[in-house]
């Protein structure tokens, strides 16, 4: 089964926890904290794999997460850093974050890869926060939570030369004639339900050709498969476009050739800019009126008279075909600007206030804090009151409304607020 387009969602793992623990041995009197950190969660990265040929992987299993960092445990050992998990995918899939639609990545080489996201960082120890003042802390700090992303992979399939037309002219034909490739080939529209790739040599030239499928009317606003068969031109350099010169399918040639020519604009308009190479099918089946008429609505591109079951112009079409691209530059991989997954600011929060009046407080500044702060410690909680004062959120609670005696909601933790 062939797939070109699927939806997973990502998520690197979680940092470690950091370990509370004292180092106890006999005739050892106050041994101290021996607390070592937690491990480092592993990151999401893909790899683009040319064995690949298809997102089918990606049709069944869609949630994919790194492992986690391994907790720390006493006698200063560190926790074991979570395993990184590498996603292979097709050469030629673009990777998209699904909420902005922007690029995160085109996997355009053979073993090229991304670190999409990172694993969370592990927590440290509680021998991390001995002092000279404070010998025996009993608190550690907890491991940084991930969070998960949706993510879109397209395929487009990376190709020097894309046969294009209408149904049933004999792209799939031309395709086996002129390479080694085996596409199933019929006498009715859609034989053809996914790009088949062949290699073509010829005059000691090596180029790669994609069977675009059939287009219908209406294939550039998405109609039939319109979309799904589309963007695998997106990367053609040149595009061979096959005609039913005979008009066997009771349509107008000349129709066909502007229609799918519209069809293209509509759906990019770069690629009416993209080279074309006009291949007049079943050539034998019409007369030379019909060639005739049709070459006198052409201007500027080249036309050669095929017939593909007999290889008549079939040489003449691949030496167009080589002259065309040898004045052409290489494919090359998109052009943008990569999208990056940032971690929240740890400085940032918002206050909001419930229902019932009580206010909360949230954002990054609220997730570290929340890694740092023990509510059963002491010097911990002390530390989470110092913040609360010194990174403006009082003062923000005051400018929001807060009055002495308001429930104030941060992480897990609820007091009254006294100003």
């Amino acid at each position: 089964m062939f797939v070109d387009k699927a939806k997973i969602i990502i998520r690197a793992g979680c940092g470690g926890n950091g370990c509370t623990s004292f180092y106890t041995e006999k005739y050892v009197a106050k041994g101290g904290p021996d607390g070592g950190d937690g491990g480092k969660g592993g990151s999401i990265i893909f790899q683009a794999d040319k064995t690949k040929s298809s997102l089918v992987d990606f049709q069944f299993s869609q949630h994919f997460k790194a492992q986690d960092g391994e907790n720390g445990t006493g006698k200063y050992c560190h926790g074991k850093n979570g395993e990184d998990l590498v996603i292979k995918v097709p050469l030629g899939t673009v990777i998209r974050d699904e909420e902005s639609g922007n690029i995160i990545c085109d996997m355009f080489d053979d073993g090229q890869r991304i670190t999409v996201l990172k694993g969370g960082e592990g927590g440290k120890g509680n021998a991390r926060f001995k002092t000279s003042r404070r010998q025996a802390p009993r608190f550690a700090q907890r491991g940084e939570r991930t969070e998960e992303h949706a993510v879109i992979l397209e395929l487009k399939t990376i190709a020097d030369v894309g046969l294009l037309g209408y149904p049933n002219v004999g792209k799939s034909t031309l395709l086996s004639v002129i390479s080694k490739a085996k596409p199933k080939i019929a006498n009715y529209h859609f034989t053809t339900l996914s790009p088949n790739l062949g290699v073509v040599e010829f005059r000691g030239e090596r180029f790669v050709v994609a069977d675009i499928p059939g287009l219908i009317d209406g294939a550039g606003d998405g109609a039939g498969l319109g979309f799904d068969f589309l963007r695998h031109i997106d990367r053609t350099r040149l595009l061979v476009h096959l005609v039913d010169i005979s008009g066997s399918e009771g349509r107008v040639p000349i129709d066909d050739f502007r229609q799918i020519n519209k069809e293209l604009k509509k759906y990019n308009k770069d690629l009416v800019s993209v080279p074309q190479v006009i291949a007049l099918s079943k050539a034998d089946m019409a007369t030379d009126e019909q060639i005739k008429e049709f070459k006198k609505h052409i201007r500027g591109k080249k036309v050669v008279p095929i017939c593909a079951i007999t290889h008549e112009g079939v040489n003449e079409l691949l030496g167009a075909i080589c002259d065309a691209l040898s004045k052409l530059p290489p494919v090359e991989p998109l052009d943008y600007i990569p999208f990056e997954y940032k971690k929240p600011s740890k400085d940032g929060f918002e206050i909001f206030r419930y229902d019932d009046g009580s206010f909360g407080v949230e954002g990054g500044l609220i997730n570290e804090l929340s890694r740092n702060v023990s509510i059963d410690d002491y010097d911990s909680f002390a530390y989470f009151q110092k913040q609360l004062k010194e990174k403006g959120i009082i003062k923000a609670l005051v400018k929001s409304g807060a009055k002495d005696g308001d429930t104030i909601r941060v992480m897990d933790i609820e007091f009254e607020f006294v100003e």
